[in-house]
């Protein structure tokens, strides 16, 4: 059988998402390690449905793909929810509602996230992405000429103000132990590509004025936000969704705290400096 044959890929969207249609077998055999990851980079977002994958079955499916994050759960798969007794961390999880990429302060941020729907809300709790890499692609070149050199501080005290605006100071205190991180506007990958770095970590553009910095992070969220480059996934119990962390944003969609709502995730470590 052909890798071709092996599955099917369905283009959701003109800019981004992907449904692939396959067998499980194929998924963990690996035959079609390097389409996915292709098809992956290009699309921002691929998704599986009605193949039952387990816990053991889906960090197997991830190893196929990139190096499993060993720290991040238990045995590969971290549980989200906003349930405290689920999770100690769901306060902070609350800051997911938030366009935002992961690792923003990390050398490495993660290549990719793998998410499977164990249980869902009755209402809210769709999930949406956007593709930066589309985004940057169509700026006006003044834009991009105005952005080109240009770095920006990205924090989780920033973040959390998203979740909790009167913090407290012993809040603040807390979020300040974490270290800034000074990131680029714009992410030039190894492949030569460009994607835009925003989100909610995203505190001040160096050099430029607070009030004139927050503006122009506002106004090119709100364009990498637009209909064109956004998909939004439509949880079905069991769906296996992976999106490209470092050409994507994402936010979840608000749900009840005490829906009972419980994903998996297991992330693939980052192979890219962000510098």
């Amino acid at each position: 059988m052909s890798l071709t044959s092996a599955l099917d890929i369905i283009d959701l969207t003109p800019r981004i998402g992907s449904e692939i249609r396959t067998d499980l077998d194929t998924l963990l055999s690996s035959r079609c390690a390097e389409m996915i990851r292709d098809t992956l980079e290009q699309r921002g977002v691929v998704f599986f449905r009605g193949l039952q994958v387990s816990d053991e079955q889906q960090v197997a499916i991830a190893r196929t793909l990139g190096t499993v994050v060993a720290n991040e759960g238990e045995d590969g798969i971290y549980k989200i929810s906003l349930d405290e007794s689920v999770n100690q961390r769901a306060k902070y999880l609350r800051g997911s509602l938030f366009w935002h990429f992961d690792g923003s302060l990390q050398p490495y941020p993660n290549l990719a996230t793998l998410l499977r729907a164990v249980r869902l809300s009755d209402t809210g709790g769709d999930t949406e992405f956007c593709n930066t890499y589309a985004a940057y692609d169509d700026l006006p070149q003044a834009d991009k000429d105005l952005i080109a050199d240009l770095r920006v501080v990205h924090s989780a005290e920033r973040s959390q103000y998203y979740v909790t605006p009167e913090m407290s100071y012993d809040e603040i205190a807390f979020w300040q132990k974490s270290p800034t991180k000074e990131c680029p506007f714009v992410w030039t990958h190894q492949s030569g590509r460009k994607s835009l770095l925003l989100g909610a970590t995203a505190d001040y553009v160096v050099g430029m004025p607070v009030e004139q910095s927050r503006a122009l992070l506002a106004r090119l969220r709100d364009w990498a936000t637009q209909p064109q480059y956004v998909y939004r996934h439509q949880w079905e119990v069991g769906d296996l969704l992976i999106w490209d962390n470092t050409g994507t944003m994402h936010r979840a969609l608000p749900y009840a705290v005490d829906s009972g709502r419980l994903m998996h995730r297991t992330i693939l470590a980052g192979e890219e400096p962000l510098q």
